[in-house]
């Protein structure tokens, strides 16, 4: 048996077969999914400046989580493991409690200015007492202080539809756009001014 099974549960594909769209998806249930970083996935991740991290307890219940740092801040540790620094934040450690119980994850990866997404499933576990793992995920400059490491190993992952993505973008994808626009201006006014002299001098020659 695959891993199709983690991402189209046999309830899933009751539901899939009940409402007619299992017939689409029986050759990706074929096949599985695949379960390790690929050029596609390595360089998708490398973009992002965020993530949502999902948990559940001992008993099942789920709990989502943001992520977020400089862009790429989730590394890729191999070619079966993602990581990232853990940084201080509201003290609640509803994520390292669940964790601790039950090792099941899923990354959940959002890049609205793209419209794409990725699903990510797996298990991950917190590491505390690695001083060169955790600066080996840190992003050299960042303002927060990493606490802890979390270490994400990749059971499968797919690429999610586009539909219903609003695209929006980064102050850091704007300021970029328009730094190449300001550059074209500068360009086109340089042009401008040169053809205005140019035109000056045939004109007063003549």
């Amino acid at each position: 048996m695959n891993n199709a099974t983690l991402v189209f549960t046999p309830a899933a594909q009751r539901e899939m077969a009940a409402r007619g769209s299992m017939k689409a998806y029986a050759r990706r249930i074929a096949e599985g999914f695949p379960d390790m970083v690929t050029p596609e996935l390595a360089s998708f991740i490398a973009e992002q400046d965020t993530a949502f991290l999902g948990t559940a307890n001992a008993l099942g219940a789920p709990y989502i989580q943001h992520r977020g740092g400089p862009k790429g801040f989730i590394k890729v540790v191999d070619a079966h493991t993602l990581g990232f620094a853990d940084y201080r934040g509201n003290r609640q450690y509803i994520t390292l409690a669940n964790l601790s119980e039950n090792d099941r994850a899923f990354l959940f990866l959002l890049d609205p200015a793209r419209q794409q997404r990725i699903k990510i499933w797996g298990h991950a576990r917190v590491v505390e007492d690695d001083p060169a793992l955790i600066e080996r995920l840190f992003d050299a400059g960042y303002k927060a202080k990493p606490e802890r490491a979390i270490l994400f190993n990749i059971d499968a992952w797919d690429v999610n539809c586009q539909q219903h993505i609003v695209t929006r973008f980064t102050e850091a994808d704007i300021a970029e756009a328009m730094a190449r626009v300001q550059t074209r201006i500068a360009e086109l006014e340089a042009e401008n001014a040169r053809l205005r002299a140019a035109l000056a001098t045939k004109t007063g020659a003549s």
